[in-house]
């Protein structure tokens, strides 16, 4: 339909710009009225001459009658071109013709192997990355064809219905669709520990504006989840990012949320009176103070004696030796408090001073984790610490996902491949984190 008025349209102006044209009327071509006007001005100029005396009446007759024989014979010449010759009616027809034909014929053949029906194409900036082989596997809509027809024959499965919602977001560019909630929403009803659903259904809630239910909907996810599950550094990570944003303390939304399992205890520092960096301790009065303390004014008291400490380690005087083991001890209580940056940094400061144990090593790699944005590569510190991990600990979890990740999202494929793969010979049969590694380790491949 929209078509046909476009024709219409179209037609309808170049009609009314062709009236002016098609009004004009072609006259014959003689040379007649020409020789006539001359022969005109010939006869005044002799006029002229006799009334003032320079030209007698029998030569004025004379040229009179001269002039006259000439007009009739140019008379007689002209009659046959009086009337249109073939050619000038066809230079007179042509243009509107063509002023016609060609947009008709343009917008049949658009009709006919164009495709007036589909949507432009969003402006995407150039990443600057090299073409991907054309081997490199099924497309996103293949795979989403994919599932859509395993679905047909397995319409309840959670697995696939959770699969499929995470591929229409990837299509969407990070954007939890409507189709890709109502997956998550089957899946989930099925499923109710689905982890992959709980956690987009909590991006799509914060992607709403309702960053309140997206936490709510995390930190029950997270209170769920095992501590070694591999997607917990990225939750976390993601509830740190909302909760700044929105500026909500997650603890007034779950009061008893469960902190990050805290490392082994380090030995006991020496007393603060006795000069010493060690973590401060609170007293007996204080601590009956902070156990009548609501969850949040408790944790902003603690909050407190944590930056005492770092105050205390940046202003040590300058022939004190550095003490490693208060940047550790503030390295532990930042990351038990879930500020990650300010951890890592402590962790670097420890580092500097004596290179980490593995135990450290997977302590610091974990805070850099939580600051990777979801769809993200690791950040080079990160690879950095993950790739020193994997050399200490080659089964170590954390370090495999992550550096997948990172070799995936720089090209080298085959490197995530075979990371993931080994990741995934290693997991339990029941853990909820292979299916989504088997979609990565398929899209690697």
């Amino acid at each position: 339909m929209f078509e046909f008025l476009l024709a219409l349209v179209t037609a309808g102006t170049i009609g009314v710009l062709l009236i002016p044209l098609l009004r004009t009327r072609l006259a014959g071509t003689s040379r007649l009225d020409n020789d006539l006007a001359i022969y005109r001005d010939q006869l005044a100029e002799v006029e002229r001459e006799r009334a003032a005396g320079s030209l007698s009446e029998t030569d004025a007759a004379s040229a009179r009658t001269e002039i006259e024989r000439r007009i009739l014979a140019a008379a007689e010449k002209d009659a046959p071109e009086r009337q249109p010759k073939p050619d000038a009616a066809l230079h007179r027809l042509l243009p509107p013709v063509l002023c016609l034909l060609i947009p008709a014929l343009a917008l049949g053949l658009y009709l006919k192997i164009g495709q007036p029906g589909l949507p432009s194409a969003p402006f995407i900036p150039h990443t600057g990355r090299p073409a991907a082989p054309a081997d490199q596997g099924p497309s996103l809509a293949q795979q989403i064809a994919t599932l859509r027809e395993r679905l047909k024959q397995a319409p309840d499965d959670p697995d696939l219905l959770s699969a499929l919602g995470e591929l229409l977001t990837q299509k969407a560019d990070g954007v939890v669709s409507q189709p890709a909630v109502e997956a998550f929403q089957k899946a989930l009803a099925k499923q109710p520990g689905d982890a992959r659903a709980q956690f987009y259904l909590g991006l799509h809630e914060s992607q709403a504006g309702d960053s309140k239910a997206a936490l709510k909907r995390w930190l029950d996810l997270e209170a769920q989840s095992p501590d070694d599950a591999p997607w917990l550094a990225m939750l976390r990570a993601e509830i740190d990012r909302v909760a700044k944003q929105a500026n909500l303390d997650p603890l007034a939304i779950k009061p008893d949320r469960r902190p990050p399992a805290p490392p082994p205890a380090a030995p006991a520092a020496p007393p603060m009176a006795s000069g010493g960096m060690g973590m401060p301790q609170p007293t007996p009065e204080q601590r009956e103070a902070m156990a009548k303390m609501s969850p949040a004014e408790r944790q902003q008291a603690i909050r407190g004696m944590v930056d005492q400490l770092e105050a205390k380690l940046r202003d040590a005087p300058p022939g004190q030796p550095a003490d490693r083991d208060g940047w550790l001890r503030l390295a532990n209580a930042r990351r038990v408090l879930g500020d990650a940056p300010k951890a890592a940094e402590a962790f670097a400061k420890a580092d500097a001073l004596k290179p980490l144990d593995p135990r450290q090593l997977a302590d610091w790699a974990e805070v850099e984790v939580r600051q990777i944005q979801p769809g993200a590569a690791p950040s080079p510190e990160a690879v950095a610490v993950l790739t020193r991990l994997e050399q200490a600990e080659p089964d170590n979890g954390l370090a495999l996902f992550y550096l997948g990740a990172a070799s995936f999202a720089h090209g080298d494929k085959a490197d995530a491949a075979r990371r993931w793969k080994k990741l995934l010979a290693l997991l339990p049969p029941d853990a909820p984190i292979r299916k989504m590694l088997e979609e990565k380790i398929k899209q690697a491949e």
